[in-house]
């Protein structure tokens, strides 16, 4: 990957990305307010949970599916191929908060695109045909216009959604800066595996079955009082 790539990967995966990632802890907070996370080490056995799971089994494969989609937009079908994907990330969100989530994410994200000067247009405009584009969908969008490599785009994407749990846990506990650099430290190190395996996923072997996961969602839409929007 050249150095340009390596800092448009970067500015993708940046906590600064205007997306409002930040303000989503996807069920974490209910999980923690409940008494079932409620130290470090609990914390970091959840976000490992969905990191093997949800992440590893499910996003991650997806999201290679997606950066493969954009790069054939212009072959026969590969358009449809795009929306099939889109609507499939769509469909496995099993809250409404969870889809809120991803269209908002997605949202500003192709809203981003949009306004950055010299985007290619052949990939924005394929992003923009579709009528509700998930977050995964737009980020990948992003990594094939940039010509990032797919395993480092893959590591990025899901090293930024450790970091983001991780940074919900630390407000939500909470937690000190430290504990977040020791979970980050342990998780980061997990990460390669994870993605090596996402790689080799066939289409038929992805798989998002997380109840705990859902259940955490669905209680936290109706929590009394929160500081994250799922």
């Amino acid at each position: 990957m050249s150095d340009l790539s390596l800092l448009r990967l970067l500015q993708l995966s940046s906590p600064t990305l205007p997306v409002g990632a930040y303000t989503y802890s996807q069920g974490l907070e209910w999980a923690i307010d409940s008494g079932l996370v409620k130290n470090e080490a609990a914390v970091q056995q959840w976000i490992s949970d969905l990191l093997d799971g949800n992440i590893g089994s499910f996003e991650a494969p997806l999201l290679l599916r997606l950066m493969e989609a954009f790069k054939d937009t212009q072959q026969p079908n590969g358009l449809l191929r795009l929306f099939e994907l889109n609507a499939k990330y769509l469909a496995s969100r099993e809250t409404s908060e969870l889809r809120a989530e991803t269209v908002q994410m997605g949202y500003s994200l192709l809203k981003l695109l949009t306004d950055l000067p010299e985007f290619p247009q052949a990939p924005l405009a394929a992003l923009q045909s579709i009528a509700q584009p998930c977050f995964p969908a737009a980020w990948a969008c992003a990594a094939a216009a940039w010509n990032v490599d797919n395993r480092e785009a893959l590591c990025a994407y899901v090293w930024a959604w450790a970091e983001n749990q991780v940074m919900a846990a630390i407000k939500a506990v909470p937690l000190g800066q430290t504990a977040g650099q020791r979970m980050l430290l342990t998780l980061g190190s997990r990460i390669p595996e994870v993605i090596d395996r996402a790689m080799k996923l066939e289409s038929t072997e992805l798989c998002n079955f997380a109840p705990g996961f859902a259940i955490a969602s669905s209680q936290h839409e109706t929590q009394y009082s929160r500081l994250f929007r799922s």
